[in-house]
C-alpha cells in the first residue's frame, strides 16, 4: 500500500490552504495558520489535524492501524 504523505491543510477561519507533509511517527495536535495565526486542534473524534483539515488522513489511519498508539 502506497502511503501518501503531502496533505493540504484548509485553515477554516480564513480558507488559506497550505501543502504540508505528514509525520510518519508522530501525530500533529497542534497547527498555526501560516496567514491568520489561529492554532488548529483536532476534531472530536480525530487524531490530528490532518485527519480534520487536511486533503488526506494521516499516515497510520491509512494504513488502517491506530494512530499515535
Amino acid at each position: 500500500m502506497n502511503v501518501i504523505l503531502e496533505s493540504v491543510i484548509s485553515c477554516p477561519h480564513c480558507n488559506t490552504k497550505y501543502a504540508e507533509t505528514m509525520p510518519v511517527n508522530a501525530c500533529m495536535y497542534f497547527y498555526e495558520c501560516t496567514n491568520c495565526k489561529t492554532l488548529l486542534r483536532p476534531a472530536a473524534g480525530d487524531c490530528c489535524v490532518f485527519c480534520t483539515y487536511g486533503t488526506v488522513k494521516c499516515p497510520p489511519i491509512q494504513m488502517n492501524k491506530s494512530c499515535c498508539a
